[in-house]
């Protein structure tokens, strides 16, 4: 994913290896997969059945999981985890007043986003001026080849970055609009790099178009984007690009500076 530096090598002797494990059993669990068995944690999480159910009852006795003596679950708890980040994030604190007074220009939400392997994620937005708004809050996950940042984030790797990315992702489909074919997809990224810009449109969900730029620090590093979600019956032809783009661009050269 972008980086704005390579993180320094680390003497895996050092490394709590039984910490990585704890924290991959609680990635096990998903949307679509609520609820596991100790079996099936330990599949998910790369461990045998004994070791997951350890993790499992260290989770339950520490209060981040819940177990019925088969199925084992997360528990509220869990999200400290998260917030703790979306607390102490510097960069989308900086940026709350700005897309705060964009949105209220354009009257649309902005979102700052950033990369985490194959998705990306939400991590602030603007208060909407609409009654009722569309797009993503803080802390929702999507994957990364059908929502505007994606794109945007993806155009700012190098191409052997890029390459081993592609190799790696499902391109899941979600609607006929979906981009699945990583050579296709990787001329879209191309595209978004050329332009600055990316446009993703119907690729999640019918009827909504997005538009992101890569919100890039003073010496040129990225680890975000600034991204919207629109109606695309809203704005028709080029529309979104005429009115939309301008806006975006105001709130990146303004934060470039500072962050």
């Amino acid at each position: 994913m972008p980086s704005s530096a390579e993180p320094p090598p680390i003497d895996r002797k050092l490394l709590i290896e039984g910490l990585g494990k704890g924290l991959r059993v609680i990635e096990a669990f998903s949307e679509d997969r609520p609820r596991l068995t100790a079996t099936e944690a330990g599949e998910r999480a790369l461990l045998t059945r004994t070791a997951a159910r350890r993790y499992l009852l260290s989770l339950v006795h520490y209060g981040y999981a819940a177990t019925d003596g088969k199925y084992y679950w997360l528990l509220p708890r869990v999200l400290r985890l998260g917030q703790a980040f979306m607390e102490v994030a510097r960069v989308p604190r900086i940026a709350q007043p700005f897309i705060q007074r964009a949105s209220m220009q354009c009257g649309e939400s902005l979102n700052v986003v950033t990369l985490d392997g194959h998705e990306v994620v939400y991590l602030s937005r603007s208060n909407s001026p609409r009654v009722v708004s569309i797009g993503f809050h803080p802390g929702a996950r999507v994957p990364a080849h059908v929502v505007a940042p994606g794109l945007a984030l993806l155009s700012t790797l190098d191409d052997a970055g890029l390459d081993a990315w592609l190799a790696d992702h499902d391109f899941a489909s979600f609607t006929g609009f979906t981009v699945v074919d990583p050579a296709r997809f990787r001329e879209n990224v191309g595209v978004a790099r050329r332009l600055g810009y990316a446009h993703a449109d119907q690729y999640l969900d019918f009827g909504l178009s997005g538009l992101a730029l890569p919100l890039k620090d003073r010496k040129g590093h990225c680890q975000y984007a600034l991204s919207v979600t629109v109606q695309r019956q809203a704005y028709p032809d080029t529309q979104l690009v005429d009115k939309l783009l301008p806006v975006l661009r105001e709130v990146v050269e303004a934060l470039r500076p500072i962050i």
